[in-house]
């Protein structure tokens, strides 16, 4: 049997998943339906309520349901690395994918990535397939499911890379950006920032007191 270190196990990993494993899913969609409006994410709007309402708006204005969505995240890769980096995790640590995308997206992406746990939310739907709204799991998701593990006496590392992940970043025991934007980096210089997987791998490790 392996020895594991109880350094490790008294650990807990929330990553977001867009950005970090996946490619942006609404600029998926903007580049695949030529919606330019589309492209517009938590990086540059930081109120997500008024950036689902204005998605919603659109998909409905142009008819896109949501299954033609769907089909276009079933077409999506995952980011390079990112599933060498998704096992060097299950090997060293244990995880959570603390998402503010919707169960009927992410599962989508879920499969892809063998099947990590996804928290998130999830999605009104018509009888004509159309989403008509959203549901949001609980307010603050990202930062309330750290101070969850915080009082289960885990420590918790936080991983993201946009405005709606500071919460968790910033409640979280260690906080790190992944190859965010460079207002996020400007506006947020207490985290330190990792550009690529080595350099995330390298900086849990310092954390976990492990070697890579």
């Amino acid at each position: 049997m392996n020895f594991v270190s109880s350094l490790i196990i008294m650990f807990m990993i929330c990553l977001d998943l867009e950005g970090i494993f996946t490619p942006e899913i609404w600029i998926n969609i903007a580049k695949k339906t030529g919606i330019e409006e589309l492209k517009l994410t938590t990086r540059d709007i930081s109120d997500y309520d008024e950036l689902m309402k204005n998605r919603i708006r659109i998909l409905k204005e142009r008819h896109i349901t949501l299954k033609d969505i769907q089909k276009i995240i079933n077409e999506m890769e995952l980011l390079p690395g990112a599933l060498d980096f998704i096992e060097w995790l299950r090997r060293h640590t244990q995880f959570l994918i603390v998402s503010d995308t919707f169960i009927e997206f992410g599962m989508l992406l879920m499969k892809k990535m063998n099947y990590p746990t996804l928290l998130c939310h999830d999605l009104e739907v018509n009888n004509a397939g159309m989403i008509k709204n959203y549901r949001i799991r609980i307010n603050d998701m990202k930062r309330k499911t750290v101070n969850a593990l915080l009082q289960m006496n885990y420590k918790v590392i936080a991983i993201g890379d946009s405005y709606n992940d500071i919460g968790m970043l910033s409640d979280a025991t260690f906080g790190i950006l992944f190859s965010p934007p460079p207002n996020v980096v400007k506006e947020f210089p207490n985290f330190p920032v990792a550009n690529n997987y080595s350099e995330l791998k390298k900086l849990i490790s310092e954390y976990l007191d492990i070697k890579i």
